[in-house]
């Protein structure tokens, strides 16, 4: 039998004094909600750079080759789409998909209105599942290989500030520098889409690839960028050095982070938010505990001087105290899970607390939870809490059994 835990348990079902039950309740309190609000954190903003980060990296893919040009413009130098070049691509295991793009800025103009575009040619093989995902209405252009299609897709916004709408025919104006005519096409929309970012949605039609390569004169296989999906996102920086160092010289390579900085700073932001709010809860809750266990060590002053009198050591009675504080530390932290754990689920399924897409790019509050994230939580913060709590149950040591037996 272990005498220290025989102990603890009987102190735990025993009445505890009038000062005892309001401070052990404030310690479950504490743990329950500290744990708690450290998962939904944890959720909302794994869930929050995941969906945001989806979102830019299914637009823009997660790298582009383009031609090495000092030029920054929107248009730069083609691209020459080689067989060697294309057979180097899909021997790296790391790739996923190729595709190839190409981007121009025009104008749209309508009988009483005008707004500047960037039309965005794509090929057959374009990854468009983050498009077809966020239709609002119409469907996605068919295009392919040996047709070229007069269909493109739109914004809601665009399509609002025109008064545009599925099966409206536009014509969309562009100028090259260094000419003095414009050259004008007509599309018809078979499609508007939502993506809730607004770099995307203010600016971005998408149509057939080979509109572009007729309007820049370029051939069949110049493409303005070729853009590849990897298996993993966390190896974009390393495929990223890895193809600059096996590609032709006059060929870049530009990471997604590269081309929307503002927008994955703002995320890594969030982990510093995580940090300060991890922090905080473990604090609090490790300040109650200590407090806990000292009321309680000081409540059982008699206790503690008539169990080293009969020749127990501070060790055992330190012990006696530490499984105390972990019972109370492992019900909180139960009920903490099943707080966090529940609004995950709810918002996870309901989506009950929403967000303007204006301002955080997704009209709800995401949550994504990982069993790892959630199993250091609470490992770490039982961790946490029993090893601070060694530091005040060594004030069992000052305890004299000859005037402890005399505590009232």
């Amino acid at each position: 039998m272990n005498f220290e835990y025989f102990i603890a348990k009987r102190i735990s079902s025993g009445t505890l004094h009038n000062l005892s039950k309001p401070v052990v309740r404030i310690s479950f309190v504490s743990i329950a909600l500290g744990l708690a609000l450290m998962i939904i954190s944890v959720a909302v903003v794994i869930g929050f750079k995941n969906s945001v980060s989806e979102k830019v990296m299914g637009f823009a893919s997660h790298l582009q080759l383009v031609l090495f040009d000092n030029n920054q413009a929107l248009q730069g130098k083609p691209v020459s789409v080689t067989n060697e070049l294309i057979n180097q691509l899909l021997s790296n295991k790391k790739i996923k998909h190729v595709q190839f793009t190409a981007q121009k800025a025009g104008v749209i103009k309508t009988d009483d209105q005008i707004q500047g575009i960037i039309l965005k040619g794509v090929d057959s093989k374009y990854d468009n599942s983050l498009l077809v995902s966020n239709l609002v209405s119409g469907n996605y252009p068919e295009i392919y290989d040996s047709v070229k299609t007069d269909e493109v897709i739109i914004s809601d916004r665009i399509a609002n500030r025109l008064n545009l709408k599925v099966g409206s025919h536009l014509r969309m104006w562009f100028i090259d520098e260094g000419e003095t005519s414009v050259r004008g096409r007509k599309f018809t929309i078979s499609g508007i889409y939502n993506t809730g970012m607004e770099e995307i949605d203010n600016m971005y039609v998408i149509g057939d690839l080979r509109h572009l390569q007729k309007l820049n004169n370029w051939n069949a296989n110049e493409v303005g960028s070729i853009e590849i999906i990897l298996k993993d996102i966390n190896e974009i920086n390393n495929t990223s050095t890895e193809l600059y160092n096996t590609i032709p010289y006059d060929i870049a390579v530009v990471t997604v982070y590269d081309e929307y900085p503002q927008i994955f700073n703002w995320l890594n932001l969030l982990d510093m938010n995580v940090v300060v709010i991890l922090t905080l809860m473990i604090l609090v809750a490790t300040i109650t505990m200590v407090s806990t266990l000292l009321i309680l060590i000081i409540e059982r002053t008699s206790m503690v001087g008539l169990l080293k009198a009969l020749g127990a050591k501070n060790s055992s009675v330190r012990s006696i105290f530490l499984y105390k504080a972990s019972g109370i530390i492992v019900t909180g932290m139960v009920w903490g899970n099943i707080i966090g754990l529940l609004f995950y689920l709810v918002q996870l399924r309901f989506r009950l607390i929403s967000l303007s897409p204006d301002s955080y790019y997704v009209d709800y509050v995401p949550v994504e939870l990982y069993l790892s994230h959630f199993l250091l939580l609470n490992i770490g913060t039982f961790i946490i809490s029993l090893l601070v709590l060694i530091i005040p149950s060594y004030y069992i040591t000052r305890i004299v059994p000859a005037k402890a037996l005399r505590y009232e």
